[in-house]
């Protein structure tokens, strides 16, 4: 789809992976985190996993912190083995998106989708969930 561009932090693996599917789901390739933000894209998937300190991660931090948002839909997805973790995780990299002019669009109750990773996962009930987050946000606007 034109228009859009995934993009993550994952230091482990797993929220690569739920981006991958996300990226699939819309038919575009998975984004680099270390380049800047794509001109064309008028909607981000941005998505970390969970760090010390409930936070994301520095590379999706930098992204922000060196990226034009101004006027850019971004929808914000993330790993966590705890909900509130996630969550608060999900909330810094809002605020930061917010405050550079983004409209961070959210699913499913909130600011973003947690994915809860926990042993031997994600399995393909994320998956699924992902790609569904992924048409909800793009059939939203």
């Amino acid at each position: 789809m034109d228009g859009i561009a995934v993009l993550a932090d994952s230091q482990g693996g797993n929220t690569k992976k739920i981006a991958r599917a996300i990226a699939e789901e819309l038919g575009v390739v998975l984004g680099d985190i270390n380049a800047p933000v794509p001109d064309d894209a008028k909607i981000l998937f941005l998505g970390s996993g969970t760090y010390s300190g409930h936070t994301p991660g520095d590379a999706i931090m930098r992204f922000i912190r060196n990226g034009s948002f101004a006027g850019r839909r971004v929808a914000l997805f993330g790993t966590a083995g705890y909900e509130n973790d996630g969550q608060r995780m999900i909330g810094i990299m809002a605020d930061a998106l917010e405050k550079k002019g983004a409209t961070v669009i959210g699913v499913n109750g909130g600011r973003g989708r947690l994915f809860i990773i926990k042993l031997g996962r994600p399995h393909q009930e994320d998956f699924d969930g992902a790609k569904a987050f992924a048409r909800e946000v793009v059939g939203s606007g």
